[in-house]
């Protein structure tokens, strides 16, 4: 492959990763500000009454991580959202080609956009509401989703990948029988 087409090749995958950062980031941020400006503090929405004993719209300020830990902890948020994004963008090269690149975008864009609403806000903007009555109820967002489920494409595509240092190679000098 020719050098140019090599430079064409790596600059429109960093233009790639670029976007899916970008579209992740707006569309966290917009659905945070449409929660912001036409929901109260606290307040509830069932938007699909069928399932409202699964699924809300709850407005809620994180200080915290997932499910509200830490809550004292946000600066320290915001400085490993901000490390973990230069560390993705610095080893993104690295990355083989595949879904893994695509999860990278998508784990920078939410993590992006997290830091921005403490920088914003002070806490994280939260509002889609799951729960398991009595079991389990969280409040996350869109940029919680892309985090998670950019985590969960690079599990799956590292499992899927085969281990070439597991697989025996074949020897041409081994006995038949």
């Amino acid at each position: 492959m020719n050098e140019s087409r090599t430079n064409r090749v790596r600059r429109g995958e960093w233009l790639r990763l670029l976007a899916i950062i970008v579209i992740m980031l707006a569309l966290d941020q917009v659905s945070k500000r449409l929660i912001v400006e036409t929901m109260l503090l606290g307040e509830t929405i069932r938007p699909i009454p069928a399932l409202a004993p699964f699924f809300q719209l709850t407005f809620v300020y994180n200080t915290g991580s997932a499910f509200g830990f830490l809550p004292q902890a946000g600066d320290v948020f915001l400085i490993l959202a901000v490390v973990t994004v230069g560390a993705l963008i610095f080893f993104y090269a690295r990355i083989p080609p595949g879904a893994s690149r695509f999860a990278v975008g998508l784990i920078c864009g939410g993590a992006l956009g997290n830091a921005a609403d403490r920088l914003t806000y002070g806490a994280v903007v939260d509002f889609i509401h799951y729960q398991i009555p009595g079991v389990i109820s969280n409040v996350s967002n869109l940029a919680d989703h892309a985090i998670v489920g950019g985590v969960l494409i690079m599990l799956i595509e590292s499992w899927r990948r085969p281990d070439e240092t597991k697989q025996p190679k074949p020897s041409d000098d081994r006995p038949l029988h």
